[in-house]
C-alpha cells in the first residue's frame, strides 16, 4: 500500500505538535513547582548558637591607669534546649540569631541579622599585664597601683569582671548565594523537600551590652556601639513543603572593638579584637512578597 505525499505531511504535524506539547507539558510542569524560583521570595529564620573566641589582649584606660592584660581567654554561656528561645519575655536570655532575607535572583540574596552571642571572660587566671595603675588613694582600687612591665598577675574577679553577656551583638548585612543540589540525591520533588547550599560574607556594628566591674569600681552594664565586624558564613538548608526550612550554619569572622564603655565615666574604656567561630542551628519560612 502506497502513502501519498499529503498524508505523509499530515502525519508528520501531527507527530509535530504531538512532541510539542508533550515537551511543554513536561516544561510547565518544572517551572510550576514552587521551589523552581527563588527571586521575589522573602525569608525570616530564628535560631540559636554555641561559639568558640580566640584569645585577645585587652587594653584598659583611664586618667589614672593604662594597662592590658594579654592572651585573654573566654568562653560562651550556653542555655541549652530551652522555652526561653521561644518565650517573648526571655528571648534575649539565650545565645540566638536572627535574619532577614531577600532573593534579588534565583541564586543571590540580600539579608540583614543580628546575631545575639555571649562572651566572658575566664577569671582567676594568671596572665601577663603591661602598663600603670595610679588610682587615688582614696578608691578601694588603689591596692592594685604600681607599674607593671610585661609581669605575670593573678586577674581576681575583684581586680575585674568583663563579660559581653546581654549581649555581643553583631549587627550585619550580608551578601549570599543560594544552590539546589536536590539533584545530586536524585530529589525529583523539590516541592516536598529541597536540599541547598548557601554561603555568604558579611559585615556591621557591634552592639554589646558589657557587664564590667573594673578595680572594684561600680558596675557598668549599658549597650554601647563599640566597634565593627566581618564575617563569613556557609550551611547546608533544608526547605520542607516549600515554605518551611532548617539550616546549618558555621559562620566565622573577625571582630574589632576600640571603644567598649567599661564605667559610667565616658573617658574610661577598653578595647580588643579577636576571631570567633559560630555553630548555628536555625528555623524560618520562605514566602514570595
Amino acid at each position: 500500500m502506497t502513502i501519498k505525499p499529503f498524508k505523509l505531511v499530515i502525519v508528520f504535524i501531527i507527530s509535530t505538535l504531538s512532541q510539542n506539547s508533550f515537551a511543554q507539558k513536561n516544561n510547565i510542569d518544572n517551572t510550576q513547582k514552587y521551589t523552581a524560583s527563588n527571586k521575589g521570595k522573602f525569608f525570616i529564620s530564628w535560631g540559636g548558637n554555641r561559639e568558640s573566641f580566640s584569645k585577645s589582649d585587652i587594653r584598659f584606660k583611664g586618667a589614672d591607669y593604662d594597662f592590658t592584660i594579654k592572651d585573654v581567654s573566654a568562653q560562651d554561656k550556653p542555655k541549652g534546649w530551652h522555652i526561653d528561645y521561644i518565650n517573648p519575655s526571655r528571648i534575649t536570655i539565650p545565645q540566638t540569631n536572627v535574619k532577614v532575607g531577600y532573593f534579588i535572583s534565583d541564586k543571590y540574596i540580600i539579608s540583614l541579622g543580628v546575631d545575639h552571642m555571649k562572651y566572658v571572660m575566664k577569671n582567676n587566671r594568671i596572665k601577663t599585664i603591661n602598663g600603670y595603675i595610679n588610682l587615688p588613694d582614696t578608691e578601694t582600687g588603689s591596692l592594685y597601683n604600681g607599674n607593671y612591665n610585661n609581669e605575670d598577675f593573678f586577674v581576681s574577679e575583684d581586680f575585674l569582671l568583663f563579660e559581653h553577656t546581654n549581649g555581643l551583638n553583631y549587627v550585619y548585612a550580608e551578601f549570599s548565594r543560594f544552590d539546589d543540589i536536590s539533584s545530586i540525591f536524585n530529589i525529583q520533588n523539590t516541592d516536598k523537600f529541597q536540599l541547598n547550599l548557601t554561603e555568604g560574607i558579611g559585615a556591621g556594628v557591634l552592639y554589646p551590652k558589657t557587664n564590667t566591674t573594673l578595680l572594684q569600681k561600680d558596675r557598668y552594664d549599658e549597650f554601647h556601639i563599640a566597634g565593627y565586624g566581618i564575617s563569613v558564613n556557609a550551611g547546608v538548608n533544608f526547605i520542607f513543603f516549600k515554605h518551611f526550612f532548617t539550616e546549618l550554619d558555621l559562620r566565622g569572622g573577625f571582630i574589632n572593638m576600640p571603644d567598649i564603655r567599661t564605667t559610667s565615666n565616658t573617658a574610661e574604656s577598653a578595647s580588643q579584637h579577636f576571631f570567633y567561630l559560630q555553630r548555628v542551628i536555625s528555623f524560618g519560612g520562605i514566602f514570595k512578597i
